[in-house]
C-alpha cells in the first residue's frame, strides 16, 4: 500500500533533488520496500497518473502477481515510476 502522503513527500524529494538517477536511489533507501522505476512519460502511452507535475508524472505499481502492471488503487501498489516529461 502506498499512501497519498507518501506521494506528497516523494513529490517533494524529486522537486528539491531534481529528475535523475541519483534522486531515484535516494527514494529506493529511504522508501523500502516500495519499488521505484525511472523512465520517460512517453514510455506510457495511454495510462493515468496518480500525480500529474508539468517535469515529471507518478504512476502506481501493481506487483501482486507475477507481472507488473500499472494501477491506480493506492491500496494495491507496491511501486511508483517517475515519469520525466521531456518538453515538445
Amino acid at each position: 500500500m502506498i499512501t497519498s502522503e507518501q506521494i506528497n513527500a516523494i513529490t517533494a524529494k524529486i522537486e528539491t533533488m531534481g529528475l535523475g538517477d541519483d534522486t531515484v536511489s535516494e527514494l529506493r533507501q529511504q522508501y523500502q520496500p516500495i519499488h521505484f522505476t525511472y523512465c520517460m512519460d512517453d514510455d506510457l502511452p495511454n495510462n493515468t497518473p496518480v500525480f500529474e507535475h508539468k517535469d515529471f508524472n507518478l504512476y502506481l505499481i501493481d506487483g501482486r502477481e507475477h507481472c507488473l502492471c500499472l494501477t491506480t488503487d493506492f491500496d494495491i501498489a507496491t511501486g511508483i515510476v517517475v515519469a520525466e516529461i521531456i518538453p515538445d
